[in-house]
């Protein structure tokens, strides 16, 4: 019994270095947990002792970034994962894998910032900037320009300033205050 136990516990806990290390993007508490209890992988009283045990142990880290926190794996955590990964059935990382790819299709799908530009004619570019949602064009603008570095400016403006230039011009066409683009 007490073997079985401690061979659950080590499984458990390489679960969980497992989901840390092939994400992404840095998760929650909330988001492993989520993650975890959907796919019953083990109760949420465990995932929580199990994260607590990690972070004592130096093989992971629970660090603020960007107003939330979240964990990170750690070298110790790595080099652990990289040695007893055979140990997690294939099954279980496929299915970690397939679900990571499922996320980050419905990202992708949710919201994406576009920008193309192509030579209209020997001195002109037209430049299309598009918010898309859902699969569903929220905004499309069509900008003339003299050349090609005209038009890369304006796409890197666009990637990097979307939410603020597609608010702006709401509002100047529709003179009310938009707070977000959810909205």
């Amino acid at each position: 019994m007490f073997i079985e136990n401690t061979e659950e516990l080590a499984q458990n806990k390489l679960l969980l270095l497992y989901i840390i290390d092939k994400s992404e993007k840095p998760l929650t508490n909330d988001k492993i947990t989520e993650f975890v209890l959907k796919n019953n992988y083990m109760n949420y009283f465990l995932i929580q002792q199990y994260l607590s045990e990690l972070v004592k142990s130096n093989f992971i880290e629970y660090l603020a970034e960007e107003d939330t926190k979240v964990y990170h794996i750690l070298d110790k955590g790595k080099a652990t994962l990289s040695y007893f990964e055979d140990r997690i059935h294939r099954n279980i990382k496929e299915e970690i894998t397939n679900e990571f790819i499922k996320i980050k299709e419905n990202e992708i799908k949710a919201t994406q910032v576009l920008c193309e530009y192509f030579q209209k004619d020997d001195s002109q570019f037209m430049v299309n900037l598009k918010l898309v949602e859902n699969d569903s064009t929220l905004f499309s603008l069509y900008i003339n320009v003299a050349t090609a570095k005209q038009a890369e400016k304006i796409c890197d403006t666009w990637k990097n300033n979307t939410e603020n230039i597609y608010k702006n011009v709401l509002n100047m066409l529709v003179d009310e205050e938009i707070t977000s683009i959810e909205d």
